[in-house]
């Protein structure tokens, strides 16, 4: 038997084949729509995964502005940071992140659900959040997709 035939193809830096992709964030729940943009800034989607290398796509996306907490999630969840100082513990809102710029808090949920290292914060360079229709990426040609429809 040749066990040549039997070895694992592991993705590198020259082989990963990255694309980009446009999200309508329009109507989605926010968690939801954090869980699968990590997905695909991960490159889980992709047959030739590796944890260690970044071969996720580039993502955009747009109406950041319209995106929904079901329940009374804008008021009554509370993000905790801490300034390293005594008494330095410091909270906010998603309403005060949204107040702030949608990008904020789509940026801070993506963040929590990648790898928390030196590739996670390279994933999240990734990401390209917009608050309205408009975005400044047609150079990439970026394709649209349903975040629905991806299995």
């Amino acid at each position: 038997m040749d066990t040549l035939s039997y070895k694992t193809i592991s993705a590198n830096k020259a082989t990963v084949q990255k694309e980009w992709v446009l999200v309508d964030a329009t109507d989605l729940v926010l968690g939801r729509l954090g869980s699968e943009v990590a997905k695909i800034l991960r490159g889980k989607y992709k047959p030739n995964y590796t944890p260690h290398v970044d071969c996720g796509d580039n993502v955009i996306i747009i109406n950041a502005d319209k995106v929904k907490l079901t329940g009374s999630k804008w008021t009554d969840r509370v993000y905790l940071r801490h300034t390293g100082y005594p008494g330095g513990q410091r909270e906010t809102t998603p309403e005060q992140l949204m107040k702030k710029g949608p990008d904020r808090l789509i940026k801070k949920v993506v963040k929590g659900m990648l790898p928390k290292n030196r590739l996670g914060a390279k994933l999240l360079g990734n990401l390209y959040v917009f608050a309205g229709a408009e975005h400044n990426m047609q150079a990439q040609q970026p394709k649209q997709i349903e975040l629905h429809k991806l299995k």
